[in-house]
C-alpha cells in the first residue's frame, strides 16, 4: 500500500497547468518566492508527485499565489 504524504500535489499540478498563461515549475517557484516560500522547481515537482510533505503554511502560500481557496487544493472544491 503506498503512504499518501499529501493531498495537493495533484491539484497544484493540474491548476499550474491549466493557469492562463500556463506555468512551468520554474515559473511557479519564483512566484512562491516572491511570496516568501523558497521552493526551487525539484521541490515543487516533488510535492506534485506526492514525493515530499507540504505543510500547511506552504498549502495557504500556494493558494495565494495560484489564486484559488486552500481547500481547493485539498480537493474540497
Amino acid at each position: 500500500m503506498d503512504l499518501v504524504i499529501n493531498l495537493c500535489g495533484e491539484q497544484i499540478a493540474k491548476l499550474r497547468s491549466s493557469h492562463t498563461p500556463s506555468l512551468t515549475q520554474e515559473e511557479l517557484a519564483a512566484k512562491l518566492q516572491r511570496a516568501g516560500l523558497d521552493l526551487d522547481r525539484a521541490a515543487i515537482a516533488k510535492i506534485e508527485t506526492k514525493k515530499r510533505r507540504i505543510y500547511d503554511y506552504e498549502v495557504i502560500i500556494f493558494a495565494k499565489v495560484l489564486n484559488v481557496s486552500p481547500l481547493t487544493l485539498l480537493g474540497y472544491e
